[in-house]
């Protein structure tokens, strides 16, 4: 299996471009969820030890099925399928031109959720037009065991967030271990509580923000990811649904920047416009970097060649 690694503001993606799995005729959906279903034992042995870590996020490459756009792409962790991921995206962009697919203007990605646009300006810089992202609730209370009470926002970016404006743990990299174990706790509120996205879906991310440490950034964030791993970069559907709520209590205007800082110090620039069905198109704005293009290889004798799953508890 050929696979191209880079890193999106140091949050890693690994790209198969060739040797995944069958996933038969039928529309994108249809083939996102028959590899969820069918192979995701493929998709954990491309991105778990030891050939992978608990970071890293998979996007399959398949050929469009639309004539306007330059690829098709399914998203994947060591749990399930991704319905966006802005990093990967980005990273799936610089991943293109690297092989010389593409080259600096404006494309069209085929995901899961929908269509989205990237303009990749030069190597490495690439802007986002994500899907149509909106918050479905609002200062929604949660009792977190050992912690208290916590309010935040639902909201939708390509993946559902549950969004804490405060954190109560000061948001730098030596308290990452807190920080991982705070959120997951809040993810085990929020499904004790029923708390969930549209049609009663996992909210599988959790955002805290604060403030930054940059004098030129607006925000600093931790966002826990579903394996449970937290998101090196600034997160593009976290991002996404950063920016519905933003609109929604009218304190960033149309068109106007923000700077999201990540919990390592990268940086995304976002912005948006207004949507059609009453929520905002994000535009998220960073830079990926090529790392590897490697061969995975996959001996039948060896023991760990599905993957190192992570123990429960």
């Amino acid at each position: 299996m050929r696979v191209i690694d880079s890193h999106t503001a140091g949050e890693p993606t690994r790209v198969v471009i060739e040797g995944g799995p069958e996933l038969g005729p039928g529309s994108l959906v249809e083939r996102a969820a028959r590899l969820e279903a069918e192979h995701i034992d493929v998709c954990a042995s491309v991105v778990l030890e030891p050939r992978g870590h608990d970071a890293l996020i998979g996007a399959l490459l398949l050929p469009p099925t639309r004539d306007d756009c330059a690829a098709a792409v399914i998203y994947f962790n060591n749990l399930q399928n991704l319905g966006m991921c802005g990093h990967a995206t980005i990273g799936l962009a610089v991943t293109l031109a690297h092989m010389g697919r593409i080259e600096p203007g404006r494309h069209k990605f085929e995901t899961p959720v929908g269509i989205v646009e990237v303009l990749l300006h030069d190597a490495n810089t690439v802007s986002v037009v994500n899907v149509e992202s909106y918050r479905l609730h609002k200062e929604i209370v949660v009792e977190v065991e050992g912690y208290g009470r916590f309010t935040g926002d639902v909201a939708w970016g390509g993946n559902w967030f549950f969004l804490v404006k405060d954190s109560p743990i000061d948001l730098t990299a030596e308290n990452i271990r807190p920080l991982t174990d705070l959120t997951l706790k809040i993810r085990s509120a929020l499904e004790t509580s029923g708390v969930t996205g549209a049609d009663g879906a996992w909210i599988d991310h959790v955002e805290l923000f604060g403030p930054p440490e940059l004098a030129t950034s607006d925000s600093r964030n931790f966002v826990l990811c579903p394996g449970g791993a937290f998101d090196r970069s600034p997160c593009g559907t976290g991002c996404s649904a950063k920016l519905a709520c933003l609109a929604d209590d009218g304190v960033l205007k149309p068109g106007q920047e923000w700077i999201q800082e990540s919990v390592i110090g990268s940086t995304y620039t976002i912005s948006y416009q207004p949507g059609l069905n009453g929520g905002v198109i994000p535009t998220v704005t960073g830079q990926a970097f090529v790392t590897s293009d490697a061969n995975l290889i996959f001996n039948p004798a060896d023991p760990y060649r599905s993957g190192i799953r992570p123990q429960a508890g």
